[in-house]
């Protein structure tokens, strides 16, 4: 019996939080500013046509577990995984890592949401054949290794702009196509 197609969205969210938080915002965000997850599970199933499965790392060193934000997690689909290490260790992409190197011997497609290059060794023999492999975050912020890997077929996906996950415009720097230029926006 052949298995349904499925895209499995690996979301660093660490990386994510920092860089919208230090980035972009050069402060914690608000409520209002943060990602709408559900929204990143939609665009995945939507943009590849076919079941989207989302894996969300974080870091949980602390003696209990974020309960309230695993368990929003839990109820938008996402399978949460809370890691702990040493002090030292970067756990969030030793497990990202570890599986995306799983996923090379599964028939399956890939959304990685970060901009972290930590990850370039594990993408890389992910794409060349009928994998679609996407990254997701903010353009400008993403580590330049990963531009090479659109001659190989990566995709790339905008957080804000191609996603929509957001419900607060954020103040971004950004070229802006001409068909999508808005002078009444900076009147």
């Amino acid at each position: 019996m052949a298995t349904k197609r499925i895209t499995y969205v690996l979301i660093d969210g660490e990386n994510i939080d920092a860089t919208l938080g230090t980035s972009i915002l050069g402060r914690r965000p608000h409520p209002d500013e943060r990602p709408r997850w559900d929204r990143l599970l939609r665009f995945a199933e939507q943009e590849w046509r076919q079941d989207a499965k989302g894996l969300f790392f974080l870091a949980a060193n602390g003696p209990e577990l974020p309960m309230s934000f695993i368990q929003a997690l839990t109820a938008l689909g996402y399978q949460p995984i809370p890691l702990s290490g040493a002090s030292d260790e970067k756990v969030v992409d030793m497990a990202i890592q570890k599986t995306l190197d799983a996923l090379r011997t599964y028939q399956a497609d890939v959304m990685l949401v970060s901009h972290d290059g930590d990850f370039l060794p594990q993408v890389e023999p992910l794409l060349g054949g009928s994998r679609k492999v996407g990254l997701i975050g903010f353009k400008e912020f993403r580590n330049s290794g990963f531009a090479p890997l659109e001659a190989q077929g990566m995709e790339f996906f905008d957080l804000e702009h191609d996603v929509k996950a957001f419900n607060a415009t954020l103040p971004r720097l950004r070229i802006i196509p001409i068909d999508e230029f808005d002078p009444i926006a900076y009147l």
